[in-house]
């Protein structure tokens, strides 16, 4: 096991981090750039290095400085969190020639999974079922591509290769849109990922979003920890998710899972990981993995009872995997709100001092958060500033437990999105369970303040 771990992120998931190595029995390392001096895990942390000035790309993105910073702390390996780094497989692999351990996938890996063209392919060939679309990149032949098209079927949707975070995507409902929908596409593709390259799917009219979290290990051990639904979005940012996804049949996500975690095998994939997939009519349709930690994955922890960031630090150390896939039980049901600081309705950014932070408490609730009473949020970076977690023996009383948690929480010098977050907890739609991926853009339209 290591003695000493670098944890290459900031806010509550380097909060996380630390915490897990902490019950691990290892030194935590934390880096933090000048706006967050002031950070809880810094001023928890025995040891701290500023690696630059606010601008992500001068502190978080700075790959020379956080490995550095593992250099003079005598770090054995490093920690990426989710966002920043933690896709970036040029990173994993200036950390392992540095001679550090990348505590993710190896580099091949993310490459392989960073780009939706060779992650669909490998994915095809694993077994995995897919969205139906073109083989693989689009070609600048329109004839070729329009007939590729009308294989698939109006309305299409074309999406950069190298693309995420619901960026680089155009829906087409004609075949007249379909070519200059392509060239704006591959143009806006090269500008944000520095990849042109795009491919096309049949747009999923009001499928849901259906994740499964898989865990694996350098010994060709790989298991799935269950689902979980993702509906709750806006503008492809997730607000609110639950384990597991109400309405959908064992069966199927056993039959999914058991196909993820035979995928994790075939590319001989190691640390944590999550499948992405569109649900719509009882099929599974695969559309992206993420390497890395996920932003939900508590509420995996409460159904399953095993502790993913821990895991992924012990996978990376050469441990085998502690539990087989017929020792993982799913335990009732859990339910995660994203707190961010932004106003509620009009979702601009809030950042300021809080004058007054009060976490909710109970049985079955959890709080991850790196913010207190006389935080300063800064404005550089992403607007979360926590999430609440709720677990209950039934979604019923999961949905109550997460009612009285906001109803308690309380955080004052800066606006938040609780006041959403009540109202959600207490919608018809929402309450019965199984909303698609439109249903919350249509819920705000509808009710616009």
């Amino acid at each position: 096991m290591f003695k000493k771990i670098l944890v290459a992120n900031r806010g509550e998931i380097a909060l996380r981090i630390q915490r897990a190595c902490s019950e691990l029995g290892i030194k935590a390392v934390m880096v933090y750039s000048e706006a967050d001096r002031e950070a809880k895990y810094v001023k928890l942390a025995e040891e701290a290095v500023c690696i630059g000035p606010a601008p992500s790309s001068q502190s978080y993105l700075n790959m020379p400085a956080i490995i550095s910073a593992a250099e003079v702390t005598d770090s054995e390996a490093i920690h990426p969190g989710y966002g920043f780094l933690s896709e970036n497989a040029n990173f994993a692999e200036r950390v392992e020639q540095s001679g550090f351990q990348f505590i993710g996938p190896s580099p091949e890996s993310i490459r392989i999974m960073g780009d939706k063209v060779s992650a669909k392919q490998a994915m095809i060939k694993a077994g995995v079922p897919c969205v139906p679309g073109s083989e693989g990149e689009l070609s600048d032949d329109a004839a070729i591509n329009k007939r590729i098209a009308r294989a698939i079927g109006y309305p299409v949707i074309i999406k950069a290769a190298g693309g995420g975070g619901g960026r680089g995507m155009r829906v087409v409902h004609t075949e007249a849109a379909l070519v200059n929908a392509i060239q704006m596409t591959k143009a806006e593709a090269a500008a944000a990922f520095n990849n042109p390259s795009v491919y096309m799917e049949k747009f999923l009219q009001n499928p849901r979003h259906i994740e499964i979290q898989v865990l694996a290990d350098k010994h060709k051990n790989a298991v799935y920890l269950g689902e979980r639904d993702c509906s709750m979005q806006r503008r492809h940012q997730k607000v609110i998710e639950e384990s597991p996804a109400p309405g959908i049949p064992r069966k199927l996500i056993e039959k999914i899972g058991e196909r993820c975690a035979m995928a994790c095998k075939k590319i001989g994939y190691r640390g944590a990981g999550t499948f992405e997939f569109l649900y719509e009519n009882g099929e599974f349709y695969f559309i992206e993995m993420n390497t890395r930690v996920q932003v939900e994955h508590p509420v995996t922890e409460f159904t399953t009872g095993i502790d993913i960031v821990k895991t992924q630090i012990m996978v990376a150390a050469g441990e085998r995997l502690p539990f087989t896939q017929r020792q993982i039980e799913m335990r009732g049901h859990a339910i995660e709100c994203r707190i961010n600081a932004e106003d509620p309705y009009k979702f601009t950014p809030s950042p300021g001092r809080i004058t007054m932070w009060h976490p909710p408490g109970g049985p079955g609730v959890r709080v991850d958060s790196h913010i207190y009473t006389n935080y300063f949020v800064p404005p550089n970076y992403d607007s979360m500033v926590g999430k609440i977690i709720v677990h209950g023996d039934t979604r019923e009383q999961a949905l109550a437990r997460m009612r009285t948690a906001l109803s308690e929480t309380v955080v004052e010098g800066i606006q938040t999105n609780i006041p959403l977050h009540r109202e959600l907890m207490v919608d018809a739609k929402f309450m019965s369970g199984g909303t698609n991926i439109h249903y919350l853009e249509e819920w705000l339209a509808a009710h616009k303040r």
